[in-house]
């Protein structure tokens, strides 16, 4: 008899024991809770319902933010997550502008013939060599700017063509090059003087737990 209540004691010990624990079996991780996140709204819902975790939401920018895990917080992508010890992330929003600086000189190929721009491109590179380049734009360029060839910094098709941008792109600080823009009869050497300057801004949620 005894024996036999005690296995019904044990019986419901056990059963409340699993109906007592199985919210925390069931819990949902922080990275879980994060996959379900997407704006910054529904971000702000999660901070509001969750301040045991200590949320918050973390607005970085490249070049600014210079610790080591703002860092590498800046080389992820729109809705990557990770944790760095007990501490979850999410990228809610990522936006990379990169800027491009050169000098240019241009030449208008429906003024002069393939044969006069082919001569005039030799020429100018020769004289690059011994006489400024600022000197050599506002002498041969013939688009009448006033800024010695200077682009100022820019991007975008809007400011400058497509195959002149992807040029800059694609040289170093210091090189000298051509650039046509066959579709237009529009010709330019080309001066890379700055270094691309990079522009990411990103806005991050991070939480503790995992």
């Amino acid at each position: 008899m005894h024996k036999v209540k005690n296995i019904k004691m044990k019986t419901c010990f056990i059963g409340l024991f699993l109906l007592l624990s199985a919210p925390l079996f069931a819990q949902v991780t922080v990275t879980e809770k994060f996959q379900k996140i997407g704006t910054v709204p529904e971000a702000q819902q999660y901070i509001d319902a969750n301040p045991a975790l200590k949320p918050a939401l973390l607005h970085l920018s490249y070049g600014k933010d210079t610790s080591l895990i703002e860092k590498r917080l800046l080389r992820q992508k729109k809705g990557d997550i990770f944790s760095v010890g007990y501490v979850t992330y999410k990228v809610l929003e990522a936006t990379e502008t990169v800027k491009y600086r050169a000098n240019y000189i241009f030449l208008d190929g429906s003024s002069l013939s393939p044969t006069e721009i082919d001569s005039l491109k030799k020429l100018i590179l020769q004289k690059s060599s011994g006489t400024s380049f600022d000197q050599l734009s506002d002498q041969y360029t013939m688009d009448g700017n006033t800024t010695h060839g200077d682009t100022g910094w820019f991007f975008g098709e809007e400011m400058m063509p497509k195959e002149f941008q992807e040029a800059v792109a694609n040289h170093k600080t210091g090189d000298i090059f051509f650039v046509d823009v066959s579709d237009r009869q529009w010709h330019y050497i080309v001066k890379k003087t700055y270094d691309d300057q990079l522009k990411k801004d990103m806005t991050v949620l991070r939480a503790n737990g995992r």
